[in-house]
């Protein structure tokens, strides 16, 4: 083998290694060398370069124990949170928010700003630069990144979201790809389910999980599957997408221009949609929470059809991915216990019983935000070496 070669194996060997540090930290916490050398499986003098390395990069920092240990206590190391920033953006229909955290994922509603998503595509492509430039700012430290999240079909292939049922304003267009020239910022586009996911698995209750599923039923019904420690894609990056299995073959026209979509009947949205229409006016969300929270009583079948098709997506999910917990992401039933408990009684009447016993299900505690942040983080650790798992 050539000396070259040499050299082009070592060198990936060393990015790899870093990588599988950079997971150790990111799924344990801070930790000493040693402990990353225990649970990488890698030799002392291994993780030392790589930390050191990684330290040089500046995505890691280390800091003294919160209690010294007896005789000369080790540092810890962490993802780095005061010497460095990235940018989570989540563009959603109705609102958009930009939020600053450091590479350890933590938000704060203190470093996020909010705003109404505009009509159209440049006004919202000029409120979220603004947006991003103010907390660059003030963020101090270097910013490694921005991750956007955003709703529709992104063409892995094309670099684009080729269609956006919800949003259609983002049709044809990579607004990371525009903001990275007009900051000069590395920017990720991250298909929202897919955040979801990203978020859970970083940041939130999926730690340690390699096989679970993600179900979005806010405004869409969109699904992000992890499948043996890697997000499903499928050939062009667009799978996932079950709110658009049709259900009511003439029922009301879906955001993609079909009739009787699944994310019609399953969704906050949906949900918002079917108390307006026995209201006879435009209500939000907001209303509609604080509607049946005062008078559920009046909204026994609209809650009752949600209920019922939410199930019955639930059910499709764990019927087809076999996950070992599947975390769903709203608020109107999905944030409140009672609802939910209602919701999973009615999957067990729809699901296999041999794959529900399988699954755990539960209410999402994440959220677009910590997708959207763990969108450029994940981005970053794959630019470290190719994923062995």
């Amino acid at each position: 083998m050539k000396q070259t070669d040499n050299r082009v194996e070592s060198t990936l060997l060393r990015r790899i290694n870093e990588r599988r540090l950079l997971e150790a930290i990111q799924r344990h916490g801070p930790s000493s060398r040693a402990a990353l050398t225990r649970v990488s499986g890698l030799t002392a003098p291994t993780v030392s370069k790589a930390v050191d390395t990684l330290l040089k990069r500046g995505l890691v920092e280390e800091l003294d124990p919160a209690e010294p240990a007896l005789g000369r206590p080790g540092r810890l190391v962490r993802m780095a949170a005061a010497s460095a920033a990235v940018l989570g953006a989540v563009i959603d229909a109705g609102t958009c928010c930009v939020v600053a955290t450091g590479l350890d994922g933590t938000v704060t509603e203190k470093r996020t700003i909010r705003f109404a998503t505009p009509a159209g595509y440049p006004a919202l492509l000029d409120a979220v630069e603004e947006a991003c430039r103010t907390l660059i700012h003030s963020s101090g430290p270097v910013v490694h990144g921005i991750g956007l999240s955003v709703p529709g079909l992104i063409n892995e292939r094309l670099h684009e979201i080729v269609f956006s049922p919800n949003l259609h304003l983002l049709d044809k267009h990579n607004p990371a790809r525009d903001l990275e020239t007009r900051l000069g910022v590395p920017c990720v586009l991250v298909q929202e389910s897919d955040a979801l996911v990203l978020g859970e698995w970083l940041s939130g209750d999926a730690r340690g999980l390699d096989d679970f599923a993600v179900l979005d039923a806010a405004t869409g019904l969109g699904l992000g599957v992890m499948s043996g420690g890697r997000l499903l894609a499928g050939h062009s990056g667009m799978a996932g997408e079950v709110g658009h299995i049709t259900v009511v073959p003439d029922g009301v026209r879906c955001g993609c221009g079909n009739r009787g979509c699944l994310e019609t009947l399953a969704t906050d949205a949906a949900l918002v949609r079917l108390i307006g229409e026995k209201l006879g006016r435009t209500v939000s969300l907001d209303e509609v929470a604080g509607l049946l929270h005062t008078r559920p009583a009046d909204f026994q079948h609209e809650l009752r059809t949600v209920t019922e098709y939410l199930a019955i997506a639930i059910a499709a999910v764990i019927n087809i991915f076999n996950p070992t917990t599947l975390f769903v992401h709203g608020v109107l039933l999905a944030g409140t216990a009672d609802r939910f408990a209602r919701v999973v009684e009615r999957v067990k009447q729809r699901a296999l019983t041999a794959s529900l016993a399988d699954c755990t299900i539960v209410a999402s505690t994440s959220s677009k935000r910590q997708g959207a942040v763990a969108g450029i983080i994940h981005h970053l650790t794959n630019a470290c070496a190719p994923s062995l798992g």
